[in-house]
């Protein structure tokens, strides 16, 4: 019986020929080759000849093949091999090797399985160690939203506080502008009065203009309500220009109120916020941007700073309003003395003038009475009508001029 079939070494087909047995030829060098990857051998399999069997490559060195006859060695070839030993050729690892391939696979999988554990502990660890430190910068952040929310809370009840001040101390110097310029319009009233009264006498006849001590009052007079018009119009615009700069500081304390209602409404958001709340979003590279322009120093240096400019503002419309009643008082003051000085000059004038007339209506009734002698020349002497008539006129007409002023200038 044949066996069909040829392995890389044995040939089972073919006429039996004389074999002799020599010594193998040693085996020629291999290729070389340049493998792109690295192949995957078994420990101890690496060679490429190692899967031959131990027996047959005995055998194959002890026996060489020859033709009958021939003087010429010819291939190398087995001798037919019995099919009772051929299992034993196909047998390519032994016993030995088996048991420690799957040993060495059991190594392997034990050190894998190892190694496995390994990792998923640490991950399980590492998993837990990111978790309590996310905890704890949440809970950090949380305690310094909270602080945030603390610090905004005292800004703002200082500028409300501030502003609300800033606001009452405008309208009480608002109401004081107005006191002086109301004041200051009053004041033409007994300016035209003193004005009237210089003007009607300058209508004074011959030797009754006088330079007397009612006109020069008078004259004092009108240039003391000028005066006092003009201080109060000044600090009238004084109280204006400062009205104009609390407004200015008005204006930064509402709009550093308003800054600070909108940081509260953020950072009052963000402290609500929890890693169950809905609408939460991830923004790569968010924590990269810095849009701040300042430090919680400088932040608080800047209302801090609103709230002592206000306070200046406010200090320096308390001295302009206690300006303002001081001059008020002593302008009143000074006024009502002028006005005193100038009806006790009034009065006594009118005293003058009453003796004066008196003496003179004294005197006429003398010249009345008097009769002439006929020996004097009667055109040298004037006649008693004419002589009564032009003195009356004149002790008359000065007396109901000053009396007209007087009254006219009695409140």
């Amino acid at each position: 019986m044949e066996f069909l079939g040829t392995t890389q070494n044995v040939s089972y087909c073919g006429p039996k020929k004389a074999c002799g047995f020599n010594v193998l030829p040693p085996p020629g060098p291999a290729p070389v080759i340049q493998e792109c990857y690295q192949p995957y051998y078994l420990p101890g399999y690496r060679y490429l000849n190692s899967w031959r069997p131990s027996l047959f490559y005995k055998v194959s060195n002890a026996q060489t093949c020859l033709d009958q006859g021939a003087s010429c060695h010819s291939a190398l070839k087995p001798p037919t091999i019995l099919p009772t030993i051929r299992s034993a050729l196909f047998c390519r690892y032994s016993p030995h090797d088996w048991d420690r391939s799957n040993e060495l696979q059991m190594r392997g999988a034990e050190t894998s399985r190892l190694w496995a554990g390994r990792l998923l502990g640490d991950s399980v660890r590492l998993m837990q160690d990111k978790d309590q430190l996310t905890q704890q910068m949440q809970e950090g952040t949380c305690r310094n939203l909270g602080q945030r929310l603390s610090d905004i809370g005292f800004w703002k009840s200082e500028l409300s506080y501030e502003l609300e001040r800033l606001l009452s101390e405008n309208r009480s110097l608002d109401t004081v502008r107005k006191q002086l310029e109301c004041a200051a319009q009053e004041v033409n009233c007994p300016l035209q009065v003193a004005l009237e009264c210089l003007y009607n006498r300058e209508k004074r006849i011959g030797i009754d203009l006088v330079h007397d001590n009612v006109e020069k009052n008078l004259i004092q007079e009108v240039d003391l309500l000028k005066c006092c018009q003009e201080q109060m119009r000044k600090l009238a615009q004084r109280i204006d220009i400062q009205l104009g700069d609390n407004r200015d500081a008005q204006h930064a304390l509402e709009r550093d109120l308003e800054d600070k209602n909108s940081a509260e409404f953020i950072d009052e958001k963000c402290f609500n916020l929890r890693n169950t709340s809905d609408c939460i979003s991830y923004f790569h590279g968010v924590e990269k941007m810095d849009g701040t322009i300042s430090v919680p120093e400088t932040w608080a240096k800047f209302s801090n700073d609103n709230i002592r400019h206000s306070q200046n503002m406010r200090a320096n419309s308390i001295r302009l309003q206690e300006e303002a009643k001081n001059l008020l008082e002593t302008l009143s003051n000074q006024m009502w003395k002028q006005f005193t000085d100038t009806n006790l000059a009034f009065n006594g004038r009118i005293s003058e003038v009453m003796d004066v007339k008196n003496k003179l209506q004294v005197q006429l009734a003398k010249v009345s009475n008097w009769d002439p002698p006929e020996d004097r020349c009667p055109s040298a002497i004037p006649s008693p009508s004419a002589v009564a008539s032009s003195a009356s006129g004149q002790a008359v007409h000065l007396p109901l001029l000053l009396k007209w002023s007087h009254l006219s200038r009695s409140p």
